[in-house]
């Protein structure tokens, strides 16, 4: 019992000090790329290393350098692709929560308040879409327009890992607000790490579903 309970502490241990590994690749490797250039194949390197790590199902007893490496080498690989499908979700997020901003700071009356609503929702769907669509684009060597359209349908097609991408955003973000520490040790890492366990669990993703990669009764 006592040996089993500590290797479990080992195990989780070890998943803290991965994540924040990537954390601190993360930010470094923006910096190297001048933070424009750098920044999202940041997110996508990330996005990587988690789908590595989770596929690894024989061995997660990830070192800091195997982490590090891993990240760096897509960190590379994804410089040009990370770049073309980010820069356009950003400034379009970007233009929607402005909008909801503008709505929400000005007196519109019962007008504002239903577009206020509808855009709300609007940020919400879109930013799950955002979320999920660096999970497919790590996963599946296809086109831009491609991954696009694939991330949309996951929205609808798998509500139920849409609904935890959501909640355990919305968790990450109240445990930052309260302990601002955390967000200085893990910073994007911990909603991108949730994100890819939540696609793993629910998502249903060919090459990476939790159903294939590790079914019930599985010997290792």
């Amino acid at each position: 019992m006592m040996k089993r309970l500590a290797v479990g502490y080992e195990f989780i241990c070890r998943i803290i000090m991965m994540v924040a590994v990537v954390n601190v690749a993360f930010v470094l490797h923006t910096l190297f790329g001048l933070i424009v250039v750098g920044l999202l194949p940041s997110v996508a390197a990330s996005y990587s290393v988690f789908r590595q790590w989770l596929l690894d199902v024989e061995d997660r007893s990830w070192t800091i350098k195997r982490t590090w490496t891993v990240f760096h080498q897509a960190w590379l690989e994804e410089i040009g692709t990370a770049n073309k499908l980010g820069w356009p979700q950003m400034i379009i997020w970007l233009l929607l929560i402005w909008e909801y901003w503008f709505v929400q700071n000005n007196n519109l009356n019962y007008v504002g308040t239903a577009i206020s609503g509808v855009l709300l929702l609007i940020n919400v769907l879109y930013g799950l879409f955002v979320f999920l669509s660096w999970s497919v684009h790590v996963n599946f060597s296809e086109s831009l327009l491609w991954t696009v359209r694939t991330s949309f349908a996951m929205i609808i097609a798998r509500p139920v890992c849409s609904f935890f991408v959501l909640v355990l955003f919305l968790a990450t973000v109240c445990s930052y607000y309260n302990w601002p520490g955390l967000m200085m040790a893990f910073g994007p890492a911990v909603p991108i790490f949730f994100t890819m366990i939540a696609v793993y669990s629910w998502g249903r993703m060919p090459g990476m579903d939790i159903h294939t990669v590790e079914p019930l009764g599985k010997k290792r």
